[in-house]
């Protein structure tokens, strides 16, 4: 097997990552388009990530977020996003770094791609003095690789959602296409 010095599985996962990136920046300009909503699934121990100490403890490693109808001050840094959110009338605000996000759906479309994690390294979360805790800033395998060597893939899977058998076969059908069937094994 031929080694992939360009890292394409890495290359069209940051490009995705800018997709999201992009469409919320715009949703933060112009508000939600149509019937648009989004769900994004993150992961709550990557690093940057910031929750509610009530929040972390409920979701203690991976959460979904639905941005519909309540949320406000959406903000869009390069790296990662913030939200206010309110979960059982309790308003809270998150943010969260792009690479933290697991999937990502917007539902009227039937759009939707997920990401597989690289690997960080564990360490314990630090808690702000407002009650805030900040996941660790862990590095990834590819900073503790040697020279020349590089990380294991992260690849890229489009996500479809569950659709009931009867009503795929009556539209005709259709196929999951996952990025890494096109690399070479």
């Amino acid at each position: 097997m031929a080694t992939d010095h360009i890292r394409y599985d890495l290359l069209a996962q940051e490009a995705l990552r800018g997709v999201v990136r992009t469409v919320l920046a715009d949703v933060a300009k112009k508000g939600l388009p149509g019937e648009h909503h989004f769900k994004i699934t993150f992961s709550t121990t990557a690093p940057g990530v910031e929750l509610s100490e009530r929040m972390s403890e409920r979701y203690p490693e991976e959460m979904t977020i639905v941005l519909q109808y309540q949320f406000w001050d959406l903000t869009i840094a390069e790296e990662s996003f913030e939200v206010g959110l309110s979960f059982s009338g309790v308003p809270e605000r998150i943010v969260i770094p792009f690479d933290a996000i697991t999937a990502f759906f917007d539902p009227s479309v039937q759009f939707g791609f997920q990401f597989e994690l690289l690997d960080v390294a564990g360490n314990e979360a630090a808690t702000k003095s407002d009650g805030t805790v900040v996941s660790p800033a862990a590095a990834p395998e590819a900073a503790n690789a040697k020279a020349g060597e590089l990380p294991s893939p992260a690849p890229v899977t489009p996500l479809t959602p569950p659709a009931p058998a009867a009503e795929r076969a009556a539209e005709g059908g259709g196929e999951v296409v996952r990025l890494d069937r096109f690399r070479k094994k």
